[in-house]
Parts: structure tokens; sequence; C-alpha cells
């Protein structure tokens, strides 16, 4: 099952929300035409390595159940280019993605 659902963060900005219902977990992520954030499922090292040329904006939170908790999480990790945007680890997803505008 899937669910999309938009909110709109307190500057404005209207973010969609994915969450993916799969056996034994779910994808949760937010995203804005630039960037986006995602449960622990997301592989920073990845994209800042073998996918480095593409310039991703993203950033992952650990232990998040839900969309909402994924919106007030702490990051755990970010990409190199969300880092160069001032996207940091420990920010919560809900100031990551106003960056991300």
């Amino acid at each position: 099952m899937m669910r999309m659902v938009p909110a709109t963060l307190q500057n404005g900005l209207t973010v969609l929300g994915i969450e993916v219902k799969l056996p034994k977990t779910t994808l949760l992520a937010w995203s804005t035409d630039k960037g986006y954030i995602m449960c622990g499922a997301l592989d920073v090292g990845l994209l800042n390595e073998r996918l480095q040329n593409r310039g991703i904006i993203a950033g992952r939170a650990v232990g998040v159940r839900t969309l909402e908790e994924l919106l007030v999480a702490p990051l755990e990790s970010v990409t190199t280019t969300a880092e160069t945007m001032g996207i940091h680890v420990g920010m919560k997803g809900t100031d990551a993605l106003s960056l991300m505008a």
C-alpha cells in the first residue's frame, strides 16, 4: 500500500510525504522539488560515493515509524551536497526541508 500526503511548512513551502508499506518494513520520505529526507532505508554513503556526480540533496533519520515522526526527527546523516546548503546532522526534518526550497 502506498500513501501520498501534502504538508505545508511554516515558511509556506509545500512538501510531499510518501509512505510505502512493504513486507516487514515501511519506507518514509518527504520531498521538495530539490531534495528529500527519508527513513533509515536511505543509503547516504551510496549517494555520496557512487552517485556523487548527481549532487543529490538528501538527509536520513533513523528510528522513525511515521511521516509525522520523520518531520520532527533529527537527521542522522546528510549528503555532501546537502551540507553545502547548510543542512547538517542533528537538524530537524522540517528545518532541512525548508532549506531545500
